[in-house]
């Protein structure tokens, strides 16, 4: 009996590199909708495995895809599954956690050089005129990087790799990673915060590369933008709602925060309902050159795409053909697979 998987909206079509690891036996069905309920009902019904880029997986969906075995998050962050629902049905949940690392370690790293160097903010002066622009002083984000601290928020692939890019310009690294067993930091030579308030107190450079959970959700909120270091920037490429926007603004303000770069937002996409996004759009001479946002592009190249394609619908393909099941992020309610 051939396997069925859904891609409930998948925006890859034709589904080549997926028909290349399956071959023509599996049925591979690409829904290409929005939403839950603009699928057909038979295309959950029958299928034996979900690869889902954005819709939720959740108790609404959980009673009609009977026969899944396994549900893969087209992505490194799974937040649009209800990991805990999914396991107690006996559907396994996996993610793909080694696709992107290199562009986004390289996105964090590209908005801290953006800020020291002032780049965009020269450009923007230039463009705006061209005679009064020729000056530095519209770099209102300098500083020299060299023997700065850069301060990573979960040293996990992507973290890890942000901060071996980091220590390459001759930047100190400081970490907060709550689940990293004791004396990982050896291995790199760098210096463990054992609070995140420690971290953000000694860090010149603050970036994010933790996952969203309910540990993470808020955890840049006023309190911690109190705590950070004077001038400090703040880097966010993994997800919006880690970081409190109007917290970021009032930091921003006070001047607490010299900078702030995201690739991620609380809510997507950009609308300035968000004060943060209302005041970059604005652009008044407060915030010049202190705030750049990116439309969560962070993870994008071409080869990050064909990777991410292939590694999940092997992982999807090798645990109903053989039972390998690869990157589970719901073990622990994973009692009873089907």
């Amino acid at each position: 009996m051939p396997f069925n998987i859904l891609f409930p909206d998948s925006r890859s079509d034709p589904l080549d590199i997926e028909r290349e690891v399956v071959g023509t036996d599996t049925v591979l069905v690409n829904a290409r909708k929005d939403n839950f309920e603009a699928v057909e009902p038979a295309a959950w019904e029958k299928c034996d495995a979900v690869i889902t880029r954005f819709v939720p997986i959740d108790a609404k969906v959980i009673p009609h895809i009977k026969r899944t075995r396994i549900v893969v998050r087209n992505g490194v962050g799974f937040d649009v599954v209800d990991l805990k629902a999914c396991g107690e049905a006996g559907i396994a949940v996996c993610n793909v956690p080694d696709y992107g690392t290199t562009e986004v370690a390289d996105s964090a790293i590209a908005t801290m050089l953006t800020f020291a160097r002032g780049t965009a903010a020269l450009d923007a002066a230039l463009r705006a005129d061209l005679k009064g622009g020729w000056t530095h002083v519209h770099n209102v984000t300098a500083r020299r990087l060299r023997g700065a601290t850069y301060g990573v928020i979960g040293l996990g692939r992507i973290g890890t790799a942000s901060a071996l890019r980091a220590r390459a310009f001759g930047m100190n690294v400081s970490f907060y990673d709550p689940l990293l067993p004791n004396g990982a930091e050896l291995a790199f030579g760098f210096t463990r915060a054992r609070t995140l308030h420690e971290l953000l107190g000694q860090a010149d450079v603050v970036t994010i590369h933790s996952p969203l959970t309910e540990t993470t959700r808020g955890l840049i909120n006023d309190a911690a933008v109190a705590a950070m270091k004077p001038g400090a920037y703040l880097i966010n490429t993994a997800r919006g709602p880690i970081c409190n926007t109007a917290a970021l603004l009032a930091g921003l303000k006070s001047g607490k925060l010299a900078a702030v770069g995201l690739d991620v937002l609380p809510n997507e996409p950009a609308t300035t309902g968000d004060p943060l996004v209302a005041a970059w759009q604005a652009n008044e001479s407060w915030i010049r050159g202190r705030v750049l946002l990116n439309p969560h592009a962070g993870f994008y190249s071409p080869h990050s795409l064909v990777d991410l394609r292939r590694k999940a619908i092997e992982t999807a393909f090798f645990y109903l053909r053989d039972g390998t099941l690869a990157n589970c992020v719901n073990a622990e309610y994973l009692k009873k697979p089907r």
